[in-house]
C-alpha cells in the first residue's frame, strides 16, 4: 500500500506563486512517474504536469512557461512550482504516482487533493 501526502495549496493573488509537494511512501520498489492533475468546478480532471523516471516531462499547454515540475528521487517526492498564477488556475490539484510495488506489480495512486485558489 502506498500513501501520498500533498501540501502547498492555498490562496494567492494573480501573478503570485505557490509550490506544491507530493511525497509517496509505502511498499514502493520503483516509481515510474509522478505528476499533478487538476479539476475545477464543473470541469473534467486534466493533466497539469508529469515527470517520468528518466526525467522527461509533460506539461499542459496552458501552464507551459509558468509551471515547473521536479522530483527528488531519494525522497520519492515531486514538486510543482507554479509562477505567474492566473484565476483560471483555480482548482483542486491532485497528485498521481505510477509505481511498481515491492511485489513487482504496477499500480497508480491518487492523492486526496489540495485546493489552489487564485484571486484576481
Amino acid at each position: 500500500q502506498v500513501q501520498l501526502v500533498e501540501s502547498g495549496g492555498g490562496l494567492v493573488k494573480a501573478g503570485g506563486s505557490l509550490r506544491l509537494s507530493c511525497a509517496a511512501s509505502g511498499s514502493i520498489f520503483s516509481i515510474n512517474g509522478m505528476g499533478w492533475y487538476r479539476q475545477a468546478p464543473g470541469k473534467q480532471r486534466e493533466l497539469v504536469a508529469f515527470i517520468f523516471s528518466g526525467g522527461s516531462t509533460n506539461y499542459a499547454d496552458s501552464v507551459k512557461g509558468r509551471f515547473t515540475i521536479s522530483r527528488d528521487n531519494a525522497k520519492n517526492t515531486a514538486y510543482l512550482q507554479m509562477n505567474s498564477l492566473k484565476p483560471e488556475d483555480t482548482a483542486v490539484y491532485y497528485c498521481k504516482v505510477n509505481y511498481e510495488s515491492s511485489s513487482r506489480y504496477v499500480y497508480e495512486n491518487w492523492g486526496q487533493g489540495t485546493q489552489v485558489t487564485v484571486s484576481s
